[in-house]
């Protein structure tokens, strides 16, 4: 058994997912060779950082982001924090040569995924981005059942990520609405999964044409994602709630692409529907264990598959079909694939690479937004640091 110790960044609720995944990998993963140890975590919330002590497990916490990086008993980060934060953190632990579990869509805006990417690459320093949708067994299953053409050739692909928790206009105007500490709104925090999804299951996007809008355009200040503040002073929403875009997927196939934070009765529907010449699949986060599956044939009709053992990590998390798994789950599967890179310093996916393959989808999408006009998904180029 290898020690890994473990520093975190960002002691909110997603600190708090990374944290007790990574806990969680030698019972679901029990081959796993890496034994994480919580070592020291840091907010700048005081109350949090000693949460991160007293429930989390961590052996300490402070408020400087910088000494977890530095620690000498840290061997790996997890990058839990605002946007605004990432590109910084990321850069300082590429420099100390330790791998790093950072959220999607990595940077605020497409050209920082990109530089954090290029930089880990040229280290040698191994990512894994949270891209957790795409480790759900039943969408594990439908990749497969592509792979193998038992759909036939993709010719249509319907990517969709709505959700509700800002369609009250008294919700908090959180970080996640403003351009310096958020970059992009949906098409970084929402469109980025569909993309992925996108890239995962039907391959390459080769243009778009997208639109973008702020359904709410003042909101409440205040802290916290799904607060609900009255009374108080209203600020401006710096960025999108809403995005939709047309896509030409490099294969040939068509595309659509919907997201949005403010869709009343949405609560989670990152789902997608992939139409072939021979048959069909669908699935929704809000129904995670199940993958519908239409077949032709002399009978034809869809069918509801139950996720069971055989179907991506399943198996390790649950005995039988239909017994269901959840999001933790889906993170834990993540953190196996962060340990193992930490193990032997070999690049999985998803990570950088995967990360700037959505970001060139974005770039494009924001063009097109401006530009109203189809444009070329293109690579992106790695930005110089400025002098000093």
């Amino acid at each position: 058994m290898t020690a890994v110790g473990i520093g975190l960044i960002g002691c909110g609720w997603m600190g708090e997912l990374h944290s007790a995944a990574l806990l969680r990998v030698r019972r679901h993963f029990p081959e796993c060779r890496a034994e994480p140890r919580l070592v020291i975590a840091a907010d700048e919330v005081a109350e949090r950082a000693e949460a991160a002590v007293l429930r989390l497990g961590f052996a300490q916490a402070t408020d400087a982001a910088l000494a977890v990086i530095a620690h000498p008993d840290v061997d790996a980060i997890s990058i839990a924090t605002p946007n605004h934060l990432h590109l910084p953190l990321a850069l300082a632990a590429v420099a100390a040569g330790k791998p790093f579990w950072i959220e999607k869509p990595v940077g605020r805006f497409p050209g920082e995924t990109a530089r954090i990417a290029a930089a880990a690459a040229t280290a040698g320093v191994a990512t894994t981005v949270g891209y957790n949708y795409r480790q759900a067994p039943a969408v594990a299953r439908a990749r497969e059942l592509i792979a193998a053409g038992e759909i036939g050739e993709v010719r249509t692909y319907r990517g969709r990520f709505l959700v509700d928790y800002a369609s009250r206009p008294d919700r908090a105007l959180s970080w996640r609405f403003t351009r310096e500490a958020a970059g992009l709104g949906v098409l970084g925090d929402l469109m980025s999964h569909t993309v992925d999804m996108t890239h995962h299951l039907a391959g390459p996007i080769a243009a778009v044409s997208a639109q973008r809008a702020i359904d709410i355009p003042r909101r409440p200040i205040g802290a916290g994602q799904f607060s609900v503040v009255e009374g108080a002073e209203l600020g401006t929403v710096e960025n999108e709630d809403y995005a939709m875009s047309l896509a030409r997927l490099a294969g040939g196939g068509r595309a659509i692409f919907e997201v949005s934070r403010t869709m009343v009765g949405a609560h989670c529907q990152m789902a997608f529907e992939v139409h072939g010449t021979e048959g069909a699949l669908a699935w929704d986060f809000e129904r995670l264990n199940e993958l519908r599956r239409f077949r032709g044939g002399a009978d034809p009709g869809w069918t509801t598959v139950h996720a069971r053992p055989g179907h991506g990590e399943f198996g390790r998390f649950q005995p039988d079909a239909a017994v269901a798994m959840g999001f933790d789950d889906l993170k834990v599967i993540e953190a196996h694939t962060f340990l193992e890179s930490v193990l032997d310093g070999g690049q999985r996916a998803p990570g950088g690479a995967e990360a700037v393959a959505v970001a060139e989808v974005l770039s494009a999408m924001e063009r097109s937004c401006e530009s109203g006009a189809w444009e070329d998904v293109a690579p992106l180029a790695v930005q110089p640091e400025a002098a000093p």
